[in-house]
Order: C-alpha cells, then structure tokens, then sequence
C-alpha cells in the first residue's frame, strides 16, 4: 500500500513540474528574446541570443522610451496602490456590517455582490464607459473608484466568510469597555481580519496592475497612460511591431508584480485557510 501511494504522489510531482515548466516557458521565452535583435525575434524565437543577434539591454533603452515608460509606471503605482487600499477598507466594513446587522437589506446587499461576480464585463463596458465619460471618471481617480466597484464583489465575499469566524463576544466585550461601532471595527476587527487582508490584496494587486481593458475605456489617453497601454503603444500601423522594444517593455512590466507575489504568496493560503467557515 505505501509503496503503491509512493508511486501516485511521484507521478502528481511529475506531473505538477511538467505544468509548471509550462507556465513558466512563456515567460522564459519573452526574457530570452529581450536581448535579441528584433529581426531574429521573428526567425528564431527559440534560439539563445548570442553573437550578432545579442543587443544587450538596447531593447530596454528603446522600449522605455518610445512608450514613456517612467510616466506609465508611476501612474499604474498610484492606480494600484489606492485602489487596493480603497477596495480593503470599503469591502472589509461592508462584511462586517453584512454579518452582524441582519435584516433584509444586508442580504440583498450581499447577494448583490455575490452577482455582480458573475456578470460578464463585456455586458456593462460600453454602459460604462458612457457613466464615466458623464461624471468626469477619465482620471486615475475616477478610475480608483470603478476598480472599488468591481473589485468588491469577491472581496466582500472572502471577507463575510471571515467575519462569520469571529467570535461576537470579542466585540461585545470592546463595547462594554466604552468603544463605539468605528472603534470595535478598527481597533479589533480590522487587526484580526489581517490574514484576509493580505490575500485580498495580493488578488487586487495582480489583477488590477495586469488590467488592461478598464483602463483603456475610462482614462484619456492623451494624459495618462498605464503600463499595459504603454505596451500597446509599441503597435505600429497595418499591424507593424517594434518587438525588440515590446519585450523589453514586458520584462520590466512583470518584473514588478512578480516580486511581489513570490514576496506575498505564502499569505494567499494562510487568509483562505483563516476565512474558511463550516456549515
């Protein structure tokens, strides 16, 4: 019998590094062809940049400067940043309300959220868009706001199941002691809804530094720029593309988010494990 387990777990091991080396190809493959000169990116993807088809960091150089790359980046920090901060801290006492004053409009509300996670984007983009170009959300402001709203969904949803783990007497005992509702909720819940917190960024993170679609259909283009537009710019007319400068430009796109996920990934489990609820 162990021995026959053995074997199984040895083949799942083989199994998982093969799809990992498969997930991670790709990525190998725009690093690799980063250093190449842009005519053989083209005839020979696969081959190792040396010779007269290594450029060293010229692709790097080029692609920062055709798509402004210093200005994106700071812009897609600030988006990120915020709209990560406001996603927490919205979310977080939205449960926490969901779960201790019930009545009818909290579980309207909850289910509410629980929707709007399997509404298809394609069905409100062009609504949207419309919305934001009315009420002045063209900005990396506005834009903070749009991500809250779609942000909220899941975040709501991770955080509930959270809450419901909490035992009521830790926060009626903070009340007798004087705190008032805002008190209870910084002062006790938020501390220990950390691990939920953490994996909620890290999802918000990745999702919102990588997003491409919101930011192209809400920001004026001819003021701000995040990374995954930026990128775009490297299309030229009737389908022409500096790739040289494109992969540059990916590298130093992913390099950022990358390190921060391998920095945060440990907590992923940890705060799904900790929101984690029977019955």
């Amino acid at each position: 019998m162990g021995s026959k387990k053995q074997k199984i777990n040895t083949l799942i091991t083989v199994i998982f590094s093969v799809l990992s080396i498969a997930y991670l190809f790709p990525i190998a493959l725009v690093v690799l062809n980063s250093f190449k000169k842009k005519a053989y990116i083209s005839k020979r993807p696969f081959a190792i940049p040396k010779g007269k088809m290594f450029v060293g960091f010229d692709n790097y150089i080029n692609g920062i400067e055709k798509t402004g790359l210093f200005s994106a980046f700071g812009w897609t920090v600030f988006i990120t940043v915020f709209s990560v901060l406001a996603i927490i801290l919205c979310t977080s006492m939205c449960a926490w309300y969901i779960c201790r004053v019930k009545n009818a409009w909290t579980t309207t509300l909850y289910y509410m959220c629980l929707f709007s996670m399997i509404v298809p984007f394609q069905m409100v983009m062009f609504p949207l868009s419309k919305i934001a170009n009315i009420l002045g959300l063209t900005t990396p402001w506005g834009l903070i706001v749009v991500y809250l709203g779609f942000g909220a969904g899941l975040s709501v949803f991770m955080f509930t199941g959270f809450v419901k783990s909490i035992p009521l007497e830790i926060e009626e005992a903070s009340m007798i002691d004087g705190c008032t509702p805002i008190h209870t909720f910084f002062d006790v819940v938020l501390p220990i809804m950390q691990p939920t917190c953490v994996t909620v960024a890290i999802l918000q993170t990745m999702w919102i530094w990588n997003d491409y679609l919101l930011p192209y259909l809400i920001l004026d283009m001819k003021k701000y720029k995040t990374i995954s537009i930026a990128v775009q710019y490297l299309r030229g007319g009737y389908g022409s593309i500096d790739m040289g400068a494109m992969m540059g430009v990916l590298v130093l796109a992913i390099i950022p988010i990358v390190i921060f996920y391998l920095f945060c990934q440990k907590y992923i489990i940890e705060g799904v494990v900790a929101g984690a609820v029977k019955g």
